[in-house]
């Protein structure tokens, strides 16, 4: 298998957005343009929080494809994206779901992975989590994770993935106390399923309206 190019934040960002939404909203996957921008620059779930646009979600799409990392569909009115995440780099589903959570939302712990992956694919134990780190860390063909010091005060080491490269200096910085973080995530988790639901209704409502010739 060759060596993958190192890609950029929002290359990152545009694989992790197709990985989650194959498996939050499958009605509307693969992605239109518009829909990939969206889960992009969403508010919720996301670290950094970005605002891209279209023009550079579709130059970051353009460079992924040269890596058979996303595949273009022309069937319809509008062109749609979806992932070849799997076989592109050689890791299994669950794997996957690991790698696109550090993509969408940084470093993370275990602990923080298993929970913010429930919806993508729900490990057993936190063990589980950890071995499939330790996997992606020891791969013969290169690590795609690595773990980091662990921070003053903290209680574990968090995760941070390798398709960038090596974590920048703010990724090795401490994250800032959230408060009750089990609150927050679950919060998130609330919202984020929100925001997935009224994507799947406008394009619903556009399917609609393009079927009545509106």
């Amino acid at each position: 298998m060759p060596a993958l190019t190192e890609l950029s934040l929002l290359e990152t960002r545009v694989l992790g957005v197709l990985v989650e939404k194959q498996r939050t909203v499958p009605d509307t996957y693969p992605l239109s343009l518009n829909a990939l921008t969206a889960g992009c620059n969403q508010k919720t779930s996301r670290d950094p929080v970005l605002d891209a646009s279209e023009a550079d979600v579709a130059e970051a799409i353009v460079n992924l494809k040269r890596q058979s990392l996303v595949m273009e569909s022309s069937g319809g009115r509008v062109t749609r994206y979806a992932h070849n995440f799997e076989r592109g780099i050689g890791v299994p589903t669950q794997a996957a779901a690991l790698l696109a959570i550090l993509m969408l939302r940084g470093p993370q712990t275990a602990g923080e992975l298993r929970i913010n992956c429930e919806r993508l694919h729900k490990f057993a134990d936190i063990g589980t989590v950890e071995a499939f780190l330790q996997e992606l860390a020891e791969r013969a063909e290169g690590p795609l994770v690595t773990e980091l010091p662990r921070q003053p005060g903290a209680r574990e080491n968090r995760w941070a993935h390798l398709l960038s490269g090596q974590p920048g200096a703010e990724q090795l910085a401490a994250p800032i106390a959230s408060g009750n973080t089990a609150s927050s995530n679950g919060l998130e988790a609330r919202v984020s399923r929100l925001e997935d639901e009224v994507a799947q209704l406008r394009t619903t409502l556009a399917q609609l309206h393009a079927a009545l010739g509106n």
